[in-house]
Parts: C-alpha cells; sequence; structure tokens
C-alpha cells in the first residue's frame, strides 16, 4: 500500500509541475487528458483497485481523490489566468481611439407621403372626421356599380384598371371605402369620413404612376349644401398649401356626384401671377368634389328625399408635390436615401 500512495504522490507532482509550465490552455488540457482522463496515470490506479483487500481500496481511492481534486484545481486556476491574458491582449489590440472623427451615420427621415396623409389626418379628425380604411383588392361592385358606374358605363373608359379577374381589380380610386362605409350603416345615420389609401391605374411618367396614394371625404347627412362642401375645402386647401391662397370651382362630370366640380387654388409659387408651374394661368388644380349623385344615396341604402352629402378626392402625391417642390412623382417611390434625407430637417 505504501508503494501505491508514494505512486499517486509522484503522479500529483508531475501534474502540477507540467500545469505550472504550461503556457495556453491546451497544453492544460493535455495535461488533463493525461492524468485524469479516461485513460489517465490516475484513472488506471482507480481501475486497479479491485486488486486490493478491502482494507487497502478506501486509503488508496481517497488519496487519489484529493490528488485528482488539487491537480483539477490548479488546472482551473491556470485556465483563468490565460483566459485573463487573452482578454487583455484583445483590450489592448481592439481598443478604438475615441478622439478620431466618427463615421457619418446615415439616417432616416419620415417620408413625404407619410407626412402629408398625418397631416391630413389630423386636420379632418379635428373637425370630427373618421378616418377609414377599405381593401385595395376591390369588387367591380363596390368600384364601380355602387358609385353609379354600370357595366358599359363611358365613364369606365376614363379609368386604365388592373383587373385580376372579370369581377376583382385593384381599386382605381378610393371611392370604393365610401361604398362600403355607406353599405355597413345600417342606421343609415349621418356619415363624415376621410379614406386614404394606395390606388393603381396604368400610368407611369413624370407626373403619374402605375400606384399612388388618394384621400377622398364623404359627408352625407340632412340638410348638407354645397356651401358645406366649399367651406370644407377652404380650410382644408389653406392648411395644406398656404393660408392666403384662393379657390376657384370649375363645373366638371364625375359619375358619382351631381352638379360636380374641379377644384383649382391660386397658384403658390407665383401668387396667380402666371409662371411654369401654373403655366402661366394662375391657377392650379388640386382636387375633385361635388355633391354625392341621388343614385349613389340610393344604391348604398339612403333615402335621397331625406339625406344630402358631399364628396372629394385629391391625389396625396400631388399634394406631397405641391408642398415641398418635387417635380417626379417617381421620387417618392424609388426609396432613394439621397431623396428622402432632404426632409430630415423638417424633424429638428
Amino acid at each position: 500500500m505504501e508503494e501505491k500512495i508514494n505512486e499517486i504522490s509522484k503522479l500529483k507532482e508531475m501534474a502540477l509541475n507540467e500545469v505550472r509550465t504550461a503556457t495556453n490552455e491546451k497544453e492544460l488540457d493535455e495535461v488533463r487528458v493525461k492524468y485524469l482522463g479516461k485513460k489517465g496515470e490516475l484513472t488506471s490506479i482507480l481501475r486497479s483497485m479491485g486488486s486490493l483487500s478491502p482494507e487497502e481500496r478506501p486509503v488508496i481511492g481517497s488519496k487519489v481523490n484529493e490528488a485528482r481534486d488539487e491537480i483539477e484545481q490548479n488546472i482551473k486556476l491556470g485556465e483563468e489566468t490565460f483566459e485573463k491574458q487573452e482578454l487583455e491582449r484583445k483590450l489592448k489590440e481592439e481598443k478604438i481611439d475615441i478622439t478620431l472623427p466618427s463615421t457619418k451615420v446615415r439616417r432616416g427621415s419620415k417620408h413625404p407621403l407619410n407626412r402629408i396623409i398625418e397631416e391630413v389626418e389630423d386636420l379632418f379628425v379635428s373637425m370630427g372626421y373618421d378616418v377609414v380604411t377599405g381593401p385595395e383588392l376591390e369588387t367591380d361592385e363596390y368600384c364601380f356599380e355602387r358609385l353609379n358606374l354600370p357595366k358599359g358605363h363611358p365613364a369606365r373608359d376614363m379609368q386604365d384598371s388592373f383587373y385580376i379577374t372579370s369581377e376583382y381589380l385593384l381599386r382605381t380610386q378610393t371611392s370604393a371605402v365610401q361604398a362600403r362605409t355607406m353599405m355597413a350603416n345600417e342606421e343609415k345615420s349621418p356619415i363624415r369620413v376621410i379614406c386614404p389609401g394606395k390606388t393603381y391605374r396604368r400610368d407611369d411618367d413624370a407626373t403619374h404612376s402605375h400606384q399612388f396614394s388618394q384621400v377622398e371625404g364623404l359627408v352625407i347627412d340632412k340638410n348638407i349644401s354645397l356651401a358645406d362642401l366649399k367651406g370644407t375645402l377652404e380650410v382644408f386647401v389653406r392648411k395644406m398649401l398656404g393660408e392666403n391662397l384662393e379657390l376657384r370651382f370649375r363645373p366638371s362630370y364625375f359619375p358619382f356626384t351631381e352638379p360636380s366640380y374641379e377644384v383649382d387654388v391660386s397658384c403658390f409659387k407665383c401668387g396667380g401671377k402666371g409662371c411654369n408651374l401654373c403655366k402661366q394661368t394662375g391657377w392650379i388644380e388640386v382636387l375633385g368634389s361635388g355633391m354625392v349623385h341621388p343614385n349613389v344615396l340610393k344604391m348604398n341604402g339612403y333615402d335621397p328625399d331625406k339625406y344630402t352629402g358631399f364628396a372629394f378626392g385629391t391625389g396625396l402625391d400631388r399634394l406631397a408635390m405641391f408642398k415641398y417642390g418635387i417635380t417626379d412623382i417617381r421620387l417618392l417611390y424609388q426609396n432613394d436615401v439621397r431623396f428622402l434625407s432632404q426632409f430630415d430637417r423638417l424633424d429638428r
């Protein structure tokens, strides 16, 4: 038994010496395997315990465990030392000189279309309107028929539409939401809503896009008159484009309103004197409007003998172009950070 104890002590000293002379974690791991692994030298002594007498086994087992614990503890301390040295090396080599000028970070800004939408919504909500939305994939019924545009109506040729099937199409105007709102109002009570959203037509040039944004307004109640429409649009246009602008109503035609009007504003660039923006006329067309056609009221469940209403609609893209001096509508959809960064200053 004395011989076994001496062998254990000798192996322990050899292992501790190798731990002290190790220069990296790999060498420490080799020491662990050599002495404490499945085929390690101390492990071999434990496996030979069967040849010892019952009195010797607990003594030798205890000595082996003490040696294993001490070797393991020293290996762990060695690993912690090497980890600390490695961290210090990295901190020294990878330190950042904070006195150097930083790289400019490109920051985003709110998109001009989002700015316009928020302004429009805030204005009309303050006037007691609700903001409603509807599907962009619309049925022919809501996009045309319930707006006094039956199949075969010549006004359908005014809008070159994206049809998905014979029944479904990408909506050409947010007026479809107005029809849905009237139908959803089972009590047929008064309505005061705006409907902002995306619309789609077969256009693509500097001033038109196949996808563009619109906002339409609808008011239905008893005794609604053209004076209510005119007053509402004056507040809307002057808030969005300038307090000193003048409005001009020109008779026009829309299937869903009667009478119908195109609304012009005095040019906000030249003040009505005539320039390249207004094509020397002094006026700029901004929206379409009119009194809701009795047929539209009737088809959507309202009694035209009791209720009247007005509707209006304008392109949000055009408003953004006018408000911010954007000359090409395609810039709004190219997501070019050079263009968008120009609006960053508006947030400061």
